[in-house]
């Protein structure tokens, strides 16, 4: 392993705090014995879902995490950890991680973080199936939508039972 001069150690803690102060949610995992193809099939897929990965010193990252929404976690930052820092969409880096451990066991979630507060690794399928942002706003429009719409039916339900009955009426004479 090199040594990094105190820039370089300042640059990385500079980096993840920034990260930090952006991000909507973060994952800590064990990656040991992932292969270098796994890797980058993983930092491929995470990009195409937003989510940034980031593989630091567990030092510099408890600096960098420190005053963040994120400093709850940082007793979980022992041994080789991946982070995962979700940007806006706060279930991506979750549904992520959940993903590619089914098929790679070797992906070992330890600790996750919503909104300041550690949440056990056991709760990442529920964070995963939290819905994304447009299912969320498109779900509330539809409940929103609902009583507007149930009141269109009811207050044009008497034009057409009036056109029922007529068009009833009209078939009654025809056939007769």
């Amino acid at each position: 392993m090199t040594t990094l001069k105190l820039e370089d150690k300042k640059a990385i803690v500079h980096s993840v705090s920034e990260v930090a102060k952006r991000s909507s949610s973060l994952i800590v995992a064990d990656y040991r014995g992932l292969s270098v193809g796994d890797m980058t099939t993983l930092r491929t897929q995470a990009r195409k879902a937003n989510v940034l990965l980031r593989v630091a010193r567990n030092t510099l990252v408890r600096r960098a995490l420190k005053d963040t929404q994120f400093e709850c976690i940082t007793d979980s930052l022992i041994g080789p950890v991946l982070l995962a820092f979700a940007g806006d969409e706060l279930s991506a880096g979750a549904r992520l991680i959940r993903d590619f451990a089914k098929t790679n066991d070797k992906l070992v979630v330890k600790a996750l973080s919503l909104g300041g507060k550690l949440l056990d690794s056991k709760q990442l399928d529920s964070v995963a199936k939290l819905p994304t942002r447009e299912e969320a706003i498109a779900s509330m429009l539809a409940v929103m939508q609902a009583p507007i719409a149930k009141l269109l039916r009811t207050l044009s339900e008497p034009q057409a039972k009036m056109v029922r009955t007529m068009a009833a009426l009209r078939d009654k004479k025809q056939a007769a």
